[in-house]
């Protein structure tokens, strides 16, 4: 199995967030299975043409996210977060609910302002 990634120059999306997504939405779909090594941000910088810094980047999000562990000098995986996404969604959900509800938004106020945000966001 290769990691095949493909940055866009012409896309307006920074080049580690291209990465970062590729990487996260393959590990999500198992088509990056857990365990999987991933190369070395050198050689990944390497073989995309990107800075090394740029794949740090990528990677140290994706490890923030859950999607991949670093296990040292043997290298960079796949973690077995399992539902990591869904948990953290979830919890930002919760604080979000909380604030809304502090700052005096009732229900529909609530989640008419989610749903702009969710709705903006995903429209990009």
């Amino acid at each position: 199995m290769t990691l095949q990634i493909v940055i866009d120059p012409a896309d307006s999306t920074a080049p580690y967030e291209q990465l970062r997504t590729q990487i996260s939405e393959r590990a999500r779909s198992g088509a990056l299975p857990v365990g999987y090594r991933l190369p070395t941000v050198r050689g990944l910088a390497e073989d995309l043409g990107l800075a090394a810094n740029t794949v740090a980047k990528a990677y140290r999000a994706l490890e923030s996210d859950g999607v991949i562990e670093t296990r040292g000098r043997n290298g960079t995986f796949i973690a077995a977060a399992g539902d990591a996404a869904e948990r953290e969604a979830a919890s930002a959900a919760q604080a979000y609910a909380e604030r809304a509800r502090r700052l005096g938004l009732d229900r529909a106020a609530a989640l008419a302002a989610a749903e702009d945000a969710v709705r903006a966001v995903y429209a990009t």
